[in-house]
């Protein structure tokens, strides 16, 4: 529950405060939002994506640390191929980590949001 009370309390805090960042650029000619709240929900959209990758990340890496650890228990002899599997699994896994940073760098940096919006 304290989790989820700290993701609702993070979302208000950007919404509630993404208006006010772009506030002194639109104060002398009306009053616009509309970048804000973009700006504002794609950070949020940023974060989810880095932080949902990067758990599954490192779950996928923790099971797969958990499955070659128990099979070099039970057969030592094999311990070469199955580093070797272990490592490259890892290797993939973590490519998943390295698309959502780069998919939350497009987000932050390359909005196309703000592009169709015309800022």
């Amino acid at each position: 529950m304290k989790k989820i009370s700290t993701v609702v309390l993070a979302i208000l805090f950007v919404m509630v405060l993404a208006p006010f960042a772009m506030a002194a650029e639109q104060a002398a000619g009306g009053t616009d939002y509309t970048k804000a709240i973009v700006v504002g929900c794609s950070l949020l959209a940023a974060g989810l994506v880095l932080g949902l990758g990067a758990s599954g990340t490192g779950l996928g890496m923790g099971q797969a640390t958990s499955g070659s650890t128990n099979a070099v228990g039970r057969n030592p002899e094999a311990q070469g191929k199955i580093m070797l599997t272990m490592m490259v699994g890892m290797a993939m896994t973590e490519s998943i980590a390295i698309y959502a940073l780069v998919i939350s760098l497009i987000i932050l940096y390359a909005n196309p949001l703000l592009k169709t919006f015309g800022m």
